[in-house]
């Protein structure tokens, strides 16, 4: 005789209710941090330009958003050569950024978005363990959920307010949507990744050569669908959006610091600056030209190793970031923490947590020995990409042989 086990309704009320008090505890906590410690620079612009778009009509490339956020920001119009806090997203990106332009204090707006993005890095979190199929046991499990929420490219994004964290989310559900068939799902959340361009070109151009090569016509449908349709969409509001746009993306590379690793080494070692931007791309290009020809029409496993190389690869192939973008490679972060886990069974937990501990304490310790602030140094466009790589191809034989340990 089968036996059906029913959650009960008070068990359902029970949980609402502690989800709810967390949500409020982590609203609360971020309203007393933004109330003290001005900041936000990632999302004030954004903000601002979704209020100004929404109820006076403006353009949110305008010079008016532009000096409306820089006087907040500087305290008057920027000088040459500083930040000037401009919208540099595609104008769909509004989309993400209206409800929060309904709040008027950017105080109380800000600790909302904050608390958005830390529960989005828990749903990274557990969207990139099922991904990978990795059960750790209770305790590293809170530790990994821990970790998830202060080691440095997190907290740095959260106080930021950086919006990399939902691009971060919407890529890790798109590859968990082409593991579990829903391709049309996986091409929505990939045209809408695109809210900044530049940091998903590289890993949507390899999903798109995979889906060719696997027939997977859906994924390639659906985001030229859904890119159109955004494109289109913005055009209703303002015809020349994509012009404005461009131009404000040129503009923002005159007063951002260096924004490649070949322009982080070029600047310690000026002499040989030219050769080491171009030596690095020609490197890294030769790479994922590899990786990616040997990727095609193999499976989701291998799909996925690559994809999470094409990750890292990124921030370093000389397409301008910099490090606040890195938590968008924390996918591959568990890839490589699951595939130690499973090799060495026993011992696997414990070199995952000794990798988690390193990585929270190491990229803390070396931030503020460079800074006295969570500003960006060009020191940490190394440590996290190099662990990874360096990982990535350590587990790589692991992952796609036809013994697998990863994703069975």
């Amino acid at each position: 005789m089968t036996i059906a086990y029913k959650s009960s309704p008070i068990n359902w009320i029970i949980l609402s209710i502690l989800i709810l008090t967390a949500v409020g505890g982590l609203l609360w906590g971020n309203y007393r941090f933004s109330a003290r410690n001005p900041g936000g620079n990632d999302f004030l612009p954004h903000w601002i330009g979704a209020r100004a778009f929404i109820f006076d009509g403006i353009s949110p490339y305008s010079e008016e958003v532009a000096l409306r956020a820089q006087n907040i920001v500087l305290g008057h119009p920027a000088a040459q050569g500083q930040n000037e806090n401009r919208v540099t997203y595609p104008l769909y990106s509004e989309l993400l950024f209206a409800p929060f332009a309904f709040i008027a204090d950017y105080t109380l707006a800000r600790a909302v978005w904050m608390t958005v993005l830390e529960i989005s890095l828990i749903i990274i979190s557990l969207l990139s363990l099922s991904l990978v199929k990795w059960r750790p046991p209770v305790w590293l499990l809170t530790v990994y959920f821990i970790f998830t929420l202060l080691w440095y490219h997190a907290a740095r994004a959260v106080i930021n307010g950086n919006a990399v964290i939902i691009i971060g989310l919407l890529l890790t559900g798109a590859f968990l949507a082409i593991r579990n068939g829903r391709d049309e799902i996986a091409g929505f959340l990939l045209a809408y990744s695109t809210i900044n361009p530049q940091l998903v070109f590289v890993i949507i151009l390899f999903i798109l050569f995979w889906s060719v090569s696997q027939r997977r016509w859906k994924i390639i449908g659906w985001f030229f669908g859904s890119l159109a349709a955004l494109i289109v969409l913005g055009i209703f509001f303002i015809p020349n959006w994509i012009t404005q746009n461009i131009w404000e993306v040129i503009r923002s590379a005159a007063y951002n610091p260096a924004g490649t690793l070949g322009e982080v080494l070029g600047g310690w070692m000026p002499g040989i600056a030219t050769q080491l931007k171009w030596g690095i791309t020609i490197l890294f290009g030769l790479i994922l030209f590899w990786e990616w020809w040997s990727a095609r029409q193999k499976d989701f496993t291998w799909f996925l190793w690559t994809a999470s190389l094409t990750l890292v690869v990124s921030q370093w192939i000389g397409i301008p970031t910099n490090p606040g973008n890195f938590i968008f490679l924390f996918p591959a972060l568990v890839l490589i923490l699951s595939g130690w886990d499973k090799r060495w069974k026993k011992h696997g937990n414990w070199i995952a947590l000794t990798a988690i501990l390193i990585l929270l304490l190491g990229l803390w310790s070396l931030s503020l020995n460079y800074t006295s602030q969570l500003a960006q140094d060009p020191i940490m466009f190394i440590p996290f990409p190099a662990f990874l790589l360096f990982g990535l191809y350590w587990i790589k034989w692991w992952i796609v042989r036809p013994a697998r340990l990863v994703l069975e």
